[in-house]
């Protein structure tokens, strides 16, 4: 499997270059007919149940199980920052019958910060559909004295190194996406990794956290009933959801801003037939009212990208993380 060599990793950006320039699969689909699953459909999340990606991927394989005539099953594989399940995926059965809910940490950041991910994120999977992203909220603890961001950045250079951040795993949004925070604003706190969003909300609303820049998605519902404190949003205006969370902008944090985009992949070999129907049940989902309220509530925005829209997005969201990478100077890990 390519892409697990350091030198595999230098070159994956290349990689995304040339996946670009070869044509669609799904041009030829029609010539193969209508593939319709045999047997129940494996969605796999590469992340604990209880976090937001788990819910988003429930919706929609809850949503499609009927029109394809199959179930679609949701089975969690969490570790490794997600690396384990999309290298399972990766390794499957490339037929149709195994396909993935991703994002930027599994489908980009784990390319720059693993030494050996056991997969290589363009070239061993085939895009069905971006869905969109989630946007970042700086939370902190209900003990926390922080009642804004720049409250926030003053105890933490009081307290170089005191104060703890929660993520979702080494090379997340939620890891990256404070990593540049604190190049942005000069400061520095301790990571603790977590295994999913369950758990670090968990700790949060237990003030056994200090802080997280955590997606809106998992954290809504506890900032809506006074678990926790959101102080800041990491986007370029308000999200309407949560209006009186100003952004880092409004509080003189600039370029700063990020958000975790997410896609559905099938493996790389999977007939063009199968990527078709997949991929064009996915978007006639993702582009339902129902579903789309269904999703929104959890603070995701949807986006939806066909495949040939998604490659290109793909491809400049894993050079900006990489710049993010750089930036926070985060070596990779074994």
């Amino acid at each position: 499997m390519a892409g697990t060599g350091m030198s595999s990793r230098r070159n994956v950006l290349l990689g995304i270059g040339s996946a670009l320039a070869a044509p669609s699969l799904l041009r030829s689909a029609s010539a193969q007919g209508t593939w319709a699953p045999s047997r129940p459909i494996k969605l796999v999340v590469a992340y604990p149940a209880g976090g937001p990606t788990d819910g988003i991927a429930r919706i929609v394989a809850q949503d499609i199980s009927g029109v394809l005539g199959q179930q679609v099953v949701v089975e969690n594989l969490g570790g490794a920052s997600g690396a384990i399940g999309t290298r399972q995926v990766a390794r499957s059965e490339p037929d149709g019958h195994t396909i993935t809910f991703g994002n930027n940490q599994t489908h980009g950041n784990n390319m720059f910060l693993m030494k050996e991910p056991g997969y290589d994120a363009v070239k061993d999977f085939a895009p069905l559909a971006g869905a969109g992203a989630f946007e970042h909220i700086f939370v902190v603890k209900n003990e926390s004295p922080a009642k804004t961001i720049q409250e926030l950045i003053a105890l933490a250079k009081a307290k170089p190194g005191e104060l703890n951040y929660g993520s979702t795993g080494p090379g997340s949004g939620s890891h990256l996406s404070t990593e540049l925070f604190m190049v942005r604003t000069g400061i520095k706190m301790t990571h603790v990794p977590y295994r999913g969003a369950a758990p670090l909300v968990q700790d949060i609303v237990g003030n056994r956290i200090d802080v997280a820049n955590s997606t809106m998605a998992s954290v809504f519902t506890q900032i809506n009933g006074g678990l926790m404190r959101g102080i800041a949003i990491g986007s370029p205006k308000r999200n309407a959801q949560l209006p009186n969370i100003p952004t880092l902008r409004e509080q003189g944090v600039t370029d700063a801003d990020a958000e975790s985009w997410t896609g559905f992949f099938a493996p790389a070999a999977t007939p063009a037939a199968a990527l078709d129907r997949l991929s064009r049940e996915i978007l006639a989902s993702l582009a339902k009212p129902s579903v789309v309220e269904a999703i929104t509530k959890l603070g995701f925005t949807i986006t939806a990208r066909n495949p040939d829209e998604f490659r290109p997005y793909h491809a400049r969201e894993m050079q900006t993380w990489a710049e993010i990478i750089k930036a926070a100077n985060i070596q990779p890990a074994g």
